[in-house]
């Protein structure tokens, strides 16, 4: 079966991963999506993850992580960026998450990496994702 938008069927598992209070999810691999949970990892919204080689592809185990009180670590991911309409960010206009409790996730020249390592660094790109 082809996924018309790989990184949105991404947010999606992990999203219900998380409202049924699983922990860990298997979303299939790609550069992308490594950089993805690579960024979800350095700011402390998963535990860990792992590439787990199956018997066609590889995967990305992503260990959920919640707090003292069995809440989890994401409230809420949101797709920004869709296959039918791109969102291009230039460097002022990267926007702040929940007021800086949230992130964003932006597509640039140098990479994938936060709306505020994207500041901070002068560039813009695709907004792909907040992370609340």
């Amino acid at each position: 079966m082809t996924i018309s938008d790989p990184v949105a069927d991404m947010l999606t598992r992990i999203r219900n991963a998380v409202m049924v209070r699983h922990d860990a999810v298997l979303v299939p691999s790609s550069k992308v999506k490594v950089a993805i949970a690579k960024i979800l990892k350095e700011e402390g919204f998963i535990s860990s993850f792992e590439m787990v080689k199956g018997k066609t592809h590889q995967d990305i185990k992503i260990q959920l992580r919640y707090d003292e009180n069995s809440e989890p670590m994401i409230s809420g991911l949101e797709r920004v960026s869709k296959p039918g309409l791109r969102v291009y960010i230039g460097q002022r206009e990267i926007p702040r998450v929940a007021g800086g409790m949230g992130i964003a996730i932006v597509s640039t020249s140098k990479g994938v990496m936060t709306g505020q390592q994207a500041w901070h660094k002068g560039i813009g790109g695709e907004l792909l994702c907040y992370v609340l």
